[in-house]
């Protein structure tokens, strides 16, 4: 849905239109109009400069979320190393995807917010660009003054009898040139806050179940492993094995499944080729704001205001995503029940929090129902694990991880209805000398879908 500009119901996003002139319960205050510029330029011109996504906005937004961050001590680093060597040695017999010369990292929150840019700013820029291009349609054009003196608050049309003079539109130029960033950096502001909030809350490198580390990293941050086990009473050095087996388990499936990683990234993407803004609620929010003001600005941008409308590609976006999300989740639960076994006795009380976890909202769900509105509760992520679970039991380990040798051997969200029914044709027919050994150096593009 596209919206029109509307400068009378609300007046202009700035909150300009209420009021007298002199002030008295007026936000538009021509006394104010150069201060009002000065401030409010001065927080949109570097968004100008970066295009529909200031990385650099987001990134300070996120860094002040974090507060006081402790750097790594060398005897959680020691713990870590430990952890993945024993989780490596745990995971060789149950899965068939061996383990990649890989890099094990042992991150602060900050370090997690830096090494992960690089893929969350991949992800989001489609998101981005398209709330930029919303932004825009929504926008006067500055070169058409009657058309803009038609659609000024009666009360800005008394201040200027004469119409909209070259000197005034001189100055409305570069005001609505600076409003084609808000977009911009409301939703700077708002990745900036979710990618603290999660910084404070993931516990791995693959925790939202999409890779976001380069490829070949495992890691894993101490700090947010020792809040997630407070209250458990649990073992620590059990709780950050369960989270080393389970990133080992992650990086095998990403490192060895090569259409994998663009998959899911794809998805987002395409999410975002239909995505659209209610752009009303951005003009609501910013109505009868002081703009002189750049901590209220601040607040109401880190608060949400942009607010996705659902249609029906973003829900079949979503779906397929979900099932993607669902179904790594469910291989990498099986792998790691497997490897364990009977060594851990705490591994119910652990795998029954993480399913709490995600029946209540995750990472993965925080981030993304931040940004954009997605709601990636993997819902089918026991069906899933059925799924694996199933076909290891009556075909082996082999024929479990055979499944990821292409997307189309994998269920869909309707085989996931009925797991079972699933398993049992698959296996009936299944043939081990039709699928290839998995090769890590083997890369495959993109399957068309």
């Amino acid at each position: 849905m596209y919206y029109r500009w509307n400068m009378s119901q609300p007046p202009f996003p700035f909150g300009f239109g209420s009021g007298d002139a002199s002030g008295g319960g007026n936000n538009f205050n021509m006394n104010n109009l150069g201060a009002m510029f000065t401030q409010f330029g001065q927080m949109l011109q570097q968004a100008q400069a970066e295009g529909p996504l200031p990385w650099s906005t987001v990134m300070q937004v996120a860094r002040q979320g974090l507060g006081t961050d402790p750097v790594v001590s060398d005897a959680e680093r020691r713990a870590v190393q430990a952890a993945m060597e024993l989780a490596d040695t745990w995971l060789d017999p149950v899965v068939t995807f061996p383990v990649t010369d890989s890099s094990v990292q042992v991150w602060s929150r900050t370090e997690w917010l830096v090494e992960t840019a690089d893929v969350w700013k991949l992800i989001v820029t489609p998101i981005a660009v398209t709330m930029s291009e919303r932004m825009s349609s929504m926008m006067p054009d500055s070169g058409d003054m009657e058309s803009l003196q038609e659609q000024l608050p009666d009360q800005l049309k008394e201040m200027l009898p004469g119409g909209i003079t070259p000197e005034m539109m001189s100055m409305l130029a570069p005001m609505l040139s600076m409003v084609n960033q808000l977009g911009a950096t409301a939703f700077a502001y708002q990745l900036g806050q979710a990618l603290a909030a999660l910084a404070k809350e993931v516990v791995s490198s693959t925790d939202v179940g999409i890779p976001l580390a380069a490829a070949g990293t495992r890691a894993l941050i101490p700090r947010n492993i020792s809040e997630f086990a407070e209250g458990l009473g649990v073992d620590p050095r059990d709780i950050t094995l369960f989270f080393a087996l389970r990133e080992s388990a992650h990086q095998r499936l990403f490192d060895h499944v090569p259409w994998l990683r663009p998959r899911l990234l794809s998805a987002i993407e395409e999410y975002a080729r239909y995505m659209d803004v209610n752009m009303n609620s951005l003009s609501e929010q910013f109505t009868g704001i002081d703009m002189t003001n750049p901590e209220a600005i601040q607040e109401i941008m880190a608060s949400g205001v942009l607010e996705p409308e659902d249609t029906a590609e973003q829900r079949t976006a979503i779906a397929r995503l979900e099932t993607l999300l669902a179904l790594i989740e469910g291989w990498v639960d099986d792998s790691v029940t497997e490897a364990v076994g009977d060594r851990l006795s705490s591994l119910p009380q652990l795998r029954e929090t993480m399913g709490r976890r995600r029946a209540t909202g995750g990472p993965a769900e925080l981030t993304f129902s931040t940004l954009v509105g997605m709601q990636l509760r993997p819902r089918s992520f026991r069906e899933a694990h059925t799924v694996f679970a199933a076909v290891r039991s009556r075909k082996g380990i082999e024929a479990r991880d055979a499944l990821w040798a292409h997307p189309d051997l994998l269920p869909t969200a309707e085989d996931l209805e009925d797991p079972l029914g699933f398993v049992e044709a698959t296996t009936a027919s299944f043939d081990m000398s039709d699928f290839e050994p998995h090769d890590p150096d083997t890369r495959e593009s993109e399957p068309e879908h």
